[in-house]
């Protein structure tokens, strides 16, 4: 009977603690000290444009050069996962195509000049990039940025111009 009941409770424990690690709460992603952050825009041609990121801070050191989104190394565009890039429709990225769907955006840090990253691959964490699940790449001029930012900001306007700031940079492509 001992062993009957020892067999019991430690059965009734073991689901216990089972039970308590499955209902484990989702991580509160706000709380990250880069947290998530979007923009959202339906252009004039109707096409939806959805960028989710996370916002990572400039925290004093130099965007671009050797501190952070170092010049000439694939930068995840972002913090933590992956930044998603979606589109509802086939569209045209500074003049070359790219089809309907979601994509892991990167980028290659330049002084005067970016390369944008549209990877395949947009369900993952930031820094698990290969390239060959690059479904396009665009080289864009970069820009000063109008007023210093500290977080990682994205925008998309009705005419399809997507920017992102961060620092004292700002660099755009267009989306048609």
């Amino acid at each position: 009977m001992k062993k009957l009941l020892f067999l019991f409770l430690l059965t009734a424990s073991s689901i216990s603690a089972f039970n308590a690690s499955a209902q484990k709460k989702a991580e509160d992603k706000s709380k990250r000290p880069s947290p998530p952050d979007s923009a959202m825009v339906t252009t004039k041609s109707g096409v939806t444009i959805k960028i989710n990121y996370g916002s990572p801070s400039v925290k004093g050191r130099a965007v671009g050069g050797n501190e952070i989104a170092t010049y000439g190394k694939i930068w995840r565009t972002g913090a933590n996962e992956a930044t998603v890039f979606e589109v509802s429709k086939d569209v045209m990225i500074e003049g070359k195509t790219l089809p309907a769907g979601k994509y892991g955006l990167y980028s290659v840090p330049g002084e005067k000049k970016w390369i944008i990253v549209f990877n395949k691959t947009w369900n993952q964490w930031g820094t698990k990039y290969t390239e060959a699940d690059d479904a396009l790449r665009v080289t864009v001029d970069t820009d000063k940025a109008p007023t210093f930012t500290e977080r990682l900001k994205f925008t998309a306007d009705k005419s399809g111009k997507v920017s992102f700031m961060w620092g004292d940079v700002m660099v755009s492509f267009k989306v048609k």
